[in-house]
């Protein structure tokens, strides 16, 4: 897609008058796309558990929560062109123990929770011919220690966002946004278990982001997927097409990690750090 300039989109006002909602509206990316929307005219209206101006609060892991808050806002919009998916958590677990809460909550929140907003809006999304907008994570091709919940909610997102584009793809523009590690306080769980990728992985930014998903929102076709970055884009390209080639990168990185002991205190790395000090002990014995 053209990395067009937030300038151009001002100057031909590609979103002047169009009807957004935008899931997470309070969180980073939400409450920086509702600004940018409304500097380009769009009428933009914030989903979010979280109060704040112009949000409509709602917990999307709650079916009729979700139907009122969606009622509330087509109301006041008027109309519905566009719905921007940002709500997500990112919960840390050990993918060798049994799925409990937090992976229930990673696939409520981020896999059902777009489907919840997006089953609601959707009769006023057709008939506007609108479109909609679902940010994935390079974390669903690209994977890193601890990501089990957050990693697989997100891949089934991409398969939801396929299957969305399949049936309603006459009447509805689908597009997948896939983000890289950009350090936000979604991953204040990870930080907070000693396992946060800050400084281990390259960031991207807020606006790095954001820019994509308002460049797919006001391109006259909505794009299929797009990277936020073009080293982004780089790593989904390889991670489609050499996926092999991505694990070993990977693998080898995780490896780096835990000998200069990266994660070293956090508890649930304990096990990783174990596994790989009798792994390099076996190869070294070979």
């Amino acid at each position: 897609m053209h990395r067009e300039s937030l300038r151009s989109l001002a100057g031909r006002s590609a979103l002047a008058g169009r009807a957004v909602i935008v899931t997470g509206g309070a969180g980073a990316f939400g409450s920086a796309t509702l600004r940018v929307l409304r500097y380009l005219g769009a009428d933009a209206i914030g989903i979010d558990r979280t109060s704040a101006a112009g949000i409509v609060t709602c917990d999307v892991t709650d079916d009729e929560q979700v139907r009122e808050a969606v009622t509330e806002a087509v109301k006041r919009l008027g109309r519905l062109d566009t719905l921007i998916h940002y709500a997500g958590v990112g919960p840390v677990v050990d993918v060798g123990l049994p799925a409990e809460s937090e992976v229930r909550e990673a696939l409520d929140v981020n896999l059902l929770g777009t489907w919840r907003v997006t089953t609601a809006a959707l009769p006023a999304l057709l008939d506007a011919r609108g479109r909609v907008i679902i940010t994935a994570s390079l974390l669903a091709d690209v994977t890193v220690p601890f990501s089990a919940a957050y990693t697989i909610s997100k891949r089934a997102l991409t398969a939801y966002a396929d299957v969305l584009r399949m049936e309603y793809g006459t009447h509805l523009g689908v597009t997948t946004v896939y983000p890289g590690y950009v350090p936000t306080t979604i991953h204040d769980r990870s930080r907070a278990a000693g396992v946060g990728l800050d400084g281990l992985a390259p960031a991207e930014s807020v606006r790095d982001t954001v820019l994509t998903v308002v460049r797919a929102a006001a391109a006259p076709r909505a794009p299929r997927d797009v990277a936020s970055t073009r080293a982004g884009a780089a790593a989904f390209w390889l991670a489609r097409h050499a996926p092999g080639l991505v694990d070993h990168a990977v693998a080898m990185r995780i490896r780096h990690l835990v000998r200069t002991r990266a994660f070293e205190g956090a508890e649930i790395a304990a096990g990783l750090h174990e596994r790989h000090g009798t792994a390099d002990a076996g190869g070294a014995n070979a």
